[in-house]
């Protein structure tokens, strides 16, 4: 490496930095169009099983991704390496690229420059500073907890600071950066486990010693499981089961596959032929309402996509109706819309009922803790498969009766957000915030052998 030209990499490259670096490269561009995206982070993951501390994980990742455009014709390069040579040729090789791809009869041309809302991703310096000793206390102290109990705990404690810079040759540039903490715990004592996982962007924020008390206390409670026959029953769904659920049925919100007539969104006539899509219908029952919503206080994200979209709040589903259906910019220049870049961070109302007020409410029914191997069975009608797992419990008048042996469903999701009768407390995993549901029917096609 050329002294000269190297650059020293830093640990979180500042705005300055990044926006003099972006447009450094957008004036060395000979293409008619290039777009420069940024990103850079810090990780550091912490594994722990048989009430030890089993991996320590740290990351330091930096890349740079260029893509050039001549007429229809576009290319893409990256590159790991922060330096002057490197990122010079990763230009030059999306340009070469560029010049002999073939015509996209779908391309877009680059933003013009956006306005965006006026601020900025939760960033909390002891997160993005917290530290292998601090991180090692705070397992150790879950270890003790899970040992003095007699339980067998693992799980994962994650903490991470990232930047995101983009820049495109018409002027458009944003930059932003945040942090993030994840725990996830599993507690495991004979034939009985539980599970739990919370995400913050604070690692202040994570409830780490209720987390630990909670799950311990249904492992012991999923011992020795009864089997039930696979039927359809009423359910409530924790919180963090139905953050494996709900994101299906967002993401499958998709206007080019609606009006294709590929999507439960469709509209067709007698003859299946689409006809549009459901926009307007009511759907789903009255309680669900759901948003994107990155300024939310348990999120707080960026207020711009990774491709310069803006990242606002809207309705996505209003009182059961859904409001707004994911244009890409390609098919909502086609159908005269506006993008609307990803339908998330997923936002969906909760209301100040505990889990066990939604179970004190069930005559009978069961209470799935966490759904696992969700995938698609029919895309068409959104059904999905998949597994409980972690603490399967029957409820009798009101009250958790039993453990049960894990069930296999298969569930048409538009279905089982229209027999929704309550909703719980909502809480954040990953970049959604997300509550408990009571749901009047569940379909179990199975008993399976997971725990």
């Amino acid at each position: 490496m050329n002294s000269n030209n190297s650059i020293a990499t830093p640990t979180l490259i500042g705005e300055d930095e990044a926006r003099s670096l972006l447009d450094s490269i957008i004036q060395q561009s000979q293409a008619e169009g290039v777009f420069v995206t940024l990103n850079a982070s810090e990780s550091a993951l912490s594994r722990f099983s048989e009430n030890q501390i089993s991996q320590n994980i740290s990351k330091n990742r930096f890349q740079i991704a260029i893509t050039s455009n001549f007429g229809q014709r576009s290319a893409s390069a990256s590159s790991t390496e922060f330096d002057r040579d490197t990122i010079l040729a990763t230009l030059r090789r999306s340009e070469e690229l560029a010049r002999f791809a073939p015509e996209d009869p779908e391309f877009m041309p680059l933003l013009e420059p956006q306005t965006y809302e006026d601020r900025k991703s939760a960033f909390d310096e002891a997160t993005a500073n917290f530290s292998p000793l601090a991180k090692g206390k705070l397992i150790q102290q879950v270890c003790d907890t899970c040992a003095k109990k007699n339980i067998n705990g693992s799980g994962t404690l994650s903490s991470s600071a990232s930047v995101t810079a983009i820049a495109n040759s018409l002027g458009l540039n944003a930059y932003d950066r945040d942090t993030e903490a994840d725990f996830s715990f599993t507690a495991k004592i004979g034939d009985g486990s539980s599970w739990s996982n919370r995400t913050a962007w604070s690692i202040e924020h994570l409830p780490i010693t209720e987390l630990t008390e909670e799950t311990i206390a249904k492992a012991f409670l999923s011992r020795h499981p009864r089997i039930v026959a696979p039927d359809t029953y009423p359910v409530v769904i924790e919180a963090q089961a139905m953050a494996e659920l709900l994101p299906w049925l967002i993401w499958n919100l998709e206007a080019r596959a609606a009006d294709e007539g590929r999507s439960f969104m469709s509209r067709t006539d007698s003859n299946g032929v689409p006809i549009g899509n459901r926009i307007g219908e009511s759907m789903f029952a009255s309680s669900v309402n759901v948003r994107r919503n990155p300024s939310h206080p348990l999120i707080q994200t960026a207020p711009f996509f990774g491709n310069g979209l803006s990242n606002h709040s809207f309705d996505i589903i209003r009182d059961g109706t859904p409001q707004v259906l994911s244009y890409s910019r390609y098919w909502a220049q086609a159908k005269g819309k506006q993008p609307t870049g990803s339908l998330s961070p997923i936002v969906m109302t909760g209301s100040e009922r505990s889990t066990e007020e939604l179970i004190a409410d069930t005559e009978r029914g069961i209470l799935i803790s966490r759904a696992w191997y969700v995938r698609y069975v029919n895309s068409r009608t959104l059904e999905v498969t998949g597994m409980t797992r972690d603490g399967t419990f029957w409820i009798e008048e009101g009250k958790i009766a039993y453990p049960i042996k894990n069930l296999r469903f298969n569930q048409k999701l538009p279905e089982m957000l229209a027999n929704v009768e309550a909703v719980g407390r909502s809480h954040r995993f990953d970049s959604n915030v997300i509550p408990s549901v009571k749901v009047s029917s569940f379909h179990f096609s199975s008993i399976t052998d997971s725990v």
